[in-house]
């Protein structure tokens, strides 16, 4: 016995039905701290890494001004892995931010309106903003690296 689907039926149907109960109101703020929880990590994540990056640059440097210290087979590499750390730090945070963007868009789209029970608009977070700070902080650890070694 085959079963045919209607395409055009199928594409009109929506991909899931939402009942407004309080358990599933529930359900999507918790959700939505969540979501809150995932961005908090990878910011946690980049500043590490921004950190670490510049702090194996300076160690280095200042290791290699030292008096009686071996001259270093590859001097450049504590330069290209500080470098590496410190741009990876940067997109972990530019990749975490379209993540999450795209998360509370999804959240706040059409099908959960029922679920929301709050306002139209969604709620604004200061962790973007510390985001934004941490990023900028690490553009600048960038160029002085970069601008340090050049």
């Amino acid at each position: 016995m085959a079963i045919t689907v209607n395409p055009a039926a199928a594409a009109s149907e929506p991909r899931f039905a939402v009942h407004a109960t309080s358990d599933s109101h529930f359900s999507w703020l918790r959700t939505r701290l969540s979501i809150e929880r995932t961005l908090m990590s990878w910011v946690r994540t980049s500043v590490a890494m921004i950190g670490f990056g510049f702090t194996i640059f300076q160690f280095f440097q200042r290791f290699q001004d030292m008096h009686g210290v071996a001259v270093a087979d590859r001097p450049q590499a504590p330069w290209i892995l500080g470098l590496a750390l410190i741009g990876s730090g940067i997109a972990a945070l530019g990749v975490s931010a379209w993540q999450y963007r795209w998360s509370i868009n999804y959240l706040w789209s059409e099908p959960f309106r029922p679920l929301r029970g709050m306002e139209n608009a969604p709620m604004r977070t200061p962790l973007l903003a510390l985001l934004v700070v941490v990023m900028l902080i690490g553009v600048f650890a960038f160029c002085a690296v970069l601008l340090r070694a050049v």
